[in-house]
């Protein structure tokens, strides 16, 4: 599996270079990240939880790099975290019983 510290470090030097590039679109990025720090209804905890499992939903490897660091830092367990998974692996299992709904629909109008 990756180092994930090492990934975290390389991904921050490009992240870096594409804010040099186009440093608007990573101010708005920081922005939406920090716009939940300004009410606090979740607490930094619970964000970080959410941001694992859509981190995982949408398989984004850099987003795990941060957000576990972030969710550890926050005071979130195994446990919590796996719980977070969870509902990650269900929504998944989810997302693919829909879409085979779906799919049974195309094939069944394609069919005539």
């Amino acid at each position: 599996m990756y180092d994930w510290s090492n990934y975290r470090q390389e991904l921050m030097q490009r992240l870096g270079e594409l804010g040099k590039l186009t440093p608007d679109t990573m101010k708005g990025v920081v922005t939406l990240g920090a716009a939940g720090n300004k009410t606090d209804l979740l607490g930094a905890k619970v964000r970080e939880l959410i941001a694992l499992a859509c981190a995982v939903t949408t398989r984004c490897d850099g987003c795990i790099a941060f957000h576990a660091e972030a969710a550890i830092k926050a005071g979130a367990t195994d446990e919590e975290i796996a719980e977070a998974l969870g509902v990650a692996i269900n929504l998944n299992a989810g997302a693919a019983a829909v879409y085979s709904a779906r799919t049974l629909d195309a094939v069944s109008q394609l069919r005539g």
